[in-house]
């Protein structure tokens, strides 16, 4: 274990080892799985305005609340279910982050109607490819960029909500569309 705390890291994940195997485990390792994708899409909707790492250490809950990020049964969550998930002290009790939930759930299986899947869809944004920013600071990480001004607005008009710009760019690095780890990251070419 101290060897793992000794590696070199983006600095962003050395809170704790929840933050840290986040890092080395999921972050930046290109995904074109529908299920885990939606699930990231409820996390990065729910994070706005919020840190990740509350996110992370409510991400438990969040699956057990929101159905094991099953997006048909979310898409069919009802008023009385709504209604329960605002009790629910293990998630963030937003109602507006809760309607947003069920109503991109539903967004989420029309695109995987009209595509095909959520993934080509998403992917397309980027042809397919991984970006390789290359940072050596935190400093020349971006927060978004044109894609994800162009990701937001598309899905914006396709009636998702919480989706802004800065949003979808944390997606896209969740999920692996960007490489965003830094040049000294150990984790750095093992993301493929």
């Amino acid at each position: 274990m101290q060897n793992e705390e000794l590696k070199t890291r983006c600095p962003w994940c050395m809170k704790d080892s929840l933050y840290r195997d986040y890092h080395d485990k999921e972050w930046g390792k290109p995904s074109k799985d529908d299920h885990h994708l939606f699930e990231m899409m409820i996390l990065e909707s729910f994070q706005a305005g919020l840190s990740w790492y509350t996110i992370l250490k409510k991400r438990d809950a969040f699956r057990e609340a929101f159905a094991g990020f099953d997006v048909n049964k979310v898409a069919r969550f009802d008023e009385r279910k709504k209604a329960e998930l605002m009790e629910n002290a293990g998630i963030i009790r937003n109602r507006l982050k809760i309607e947003a939930a069920v109503s991109n759930a539903k967004a989420f299986i029309a695109i995987q109607k009209s595509h095909g899947s959520f993934a080509a869809y998403l992917w397309s944004f980027t042809e397919g490819n991984v970006i390789d920013h290359q940072p050596k600071t935190m400093g020349e990480v971006p927060s978004k960029t044109a894609i994800s001004d162009a990701m937001a607005k598309d899905l914006k008009k396709r009636g998702f909500k919480f989706m802004g710009s800065t949003v979808c760019y944390a997606k896209m690095q969740s999920v692996g569309m960007v490489n965003d780890h830094l040049t000294t990251c150990f984790t750095r070419n093992k993301t493929k």
